[in-house]
C-alpha cells in the first residue's frame, strides 16, 4: 500500500481579537469564570475581509510554502472547512484552487463539521491509494461559526470559546515522512437536529425579515442534549484515539502528542489524565479557543514552535463535530522508515 503522509501544514488568524473581559461583557459571564472553566484567555474573530474562503487561501499558501511545492503540482483540493461559506449553495474549495493556483487540480468541499480535518485525511488517503494519479491533495478549511453564536442564549454558552481562522494541510504520495498511520471515527445522529441554526436551510425557507435577528444556534430540549453529551462524550473520544492507535498497532503509551480541539479545561484534564500524558505532551489553545476543524493543526504546528514534538514522535490528532461524529488520526512525525510503495 501506498505511504500517504503530511508535506506542510499552514494556518491563518485574523488579527481581531476577543479577550476573556469582552466575552464576559457580551455573555453577562465573570471573566474569572471564562478564563479559568471556559479556558479562553483570548479568541480570534474575523476582520471585515476574512471570509470563510479568504481565511482558508492564507493557510494553503502557508502550508504550500512548508510543504515545498508549487501549487501547479496539487491534483485534488478538498474543502473540509465550515458549511458557513462566502455564499449559499458556493463550492469553496474551486474558488481557493484558482486563488493560489492550483491550475491542474479538481476539487469538491466536504465537512463533518469539527472532524473535518481527520475526515479529509482519510478521504485524502482513501483517494490517492485508490487512483495513482494523485500524488498531491490539499486539505483547506476556514472556519467562522462564531458568527452564528448569540451571547445572550445561555443554553449555547459552551459555544462562547469559538474563534476564527483557516488551516490546511499537504499530503503527499509516497512522500517518505510523517506518515498517516490510521483514522477512526463515530457518528450518531440522535444529535442531529439538538443544536442547529433554523433560520436560512430549506426547513425554513425562504427566511422572512424578523428571521434575520435569529440566525444563530439554539437547542430545544437543553436537559436531553446535556445528557447525551455526558453519556457519550469522552467514551467515543477515547473509542476513536484507541482505534487509530491499534491501526498502527499502539495504545495510550504511545502516544508522544495529542493535537486536541480545544474544550473546557476539565474535560481536557480529564482526558489526558484518561491517556496518561503530560501538559508537556499537547497544547492548550487558551488563546485561540476553538477554531472548529482547524484546532488539531493550530496545535501542531504549536507543538513544533515549542519543541513538544521531535522525528519519530507519534501524534493522535482528535476532534469532534456537533452533530454528532468522533474523529480521529494517528500520524507519526518525521521521515518514514518503513515500506513506502
Amino acid at each position: 500500500m501506498a505511504q500517504i503522509g503530511i508535506l506542510g501544514l499552514g494556518t491563518y488568524t485574523p488579527e481581531k481579537h476577543m479577550d476573556a473581559g469582552d466575552i464576559a461583557e457580551k455573555s453577562g459571564i465573570p471573566e474569572n469564570v471564562i478564563r479559568e472553566k471556559f479556558g479562553v484567555d483570548r479568541k480570534p474573530v474575523p476582520g471585515p475581509g476574512d471570509t470563510t474562503s479568504f481565511m482558508g487561501v492564507q493557510a494553503a499558501r502557508e502550508a504550500i510554502k512548508m510543504a515545498g511545492i508549487d501549487a501547479g503540482d496539487i491534483d485534488v483540493v478538498i474543502w473540509n472547512g465550515g458549511q458557513h461559506k462566502d455564499y449559499l449553495n458556493w463550492l469553496a474549495g474551486l474558488h481557493v484552487a484558482r486563488e493560489i493556483g492550483a491550475d491542474n487540480a479538481w476539487s469538491f468541499d466536504m465537512e463533518a463539521m469539527c472532524g473535518s480535518m481527520m475526515a479529509g485525511m482519510e478521504v485524502a488517503r482513501s483517494l490517492m491509494i485508490a487512483n495513482e494519479g494523485y500524488k498531491t491533495v490539499l486539505l483547506v478549511s476556514g472556519y467562522r461559526n462564531g458568527d452564528m453564536v448569540d451571547y445572550s442564549v445561555k443554553e449555547t454558552s459552551f459555544m462562547f470559546d469559538i474563534g476564527a481562522g483557516g488551516a490546511a494541510m499537504v499530503l503527499g504520495r509516497n512522500c517518505g515522512k510523517n506518515s498517516i498511520i490510521g483514522t477512526a471515527f463515530r457518528g450518531d445522529g440522535s444529535f442531529s437536529t439538538d443544536c442547529v441554526v433554523k433560520t436560512g436551510g430549506s426547513k425554513n425557507w425562504p427566511p422572512r425579515p424578523e428571521d434575520t435577528h435569529n440566525m444563530h444556534f439554539v437547542i430545544d430540549d437543553v436537559d436531553s442534549f446535556k445528557k447525551k453529551l455526558g453519556e457519550r462524550t469522552l467514551p467515543n473520544f477515547y473509542q476513536v484515539i484507541r482505534e487509530s492507535l491499534a491501526k498502527g498497532d499502539m495504545s495510550d503509551k504511545d502516544i508522544d502528542y495529542l493535537a486536541i480541539l480545544h474544550f473546557k479545561r476539565s474535560t481536557h484534564n480529564a482526558v489526558l489524565e484518561e491517556l496518561g500524558i503530560t501538559e508537556n505532551q499537547t497544547t492548550y489553545l487558551s488563546d485561540y479557543g476553538h477554531v472548529g476543524q482547524n484546532d488539531q493543526i493550530i496545535s501542531i504546528l504549536e507543538g513544533l514552535k515549542a519543541g513538544k514534538i521531535t522525528d519519530g514522535d507519534n501524534i493522535v490528532m482528535v476532534g469532534a463535530g456537533i452533530g454528532f461524529v468522533w474523529a480521529a488520526a494517528t500520524v507519526r512525525w518525521g521521515t518514514d522508515t518503513g515500506n513506502n510503495t
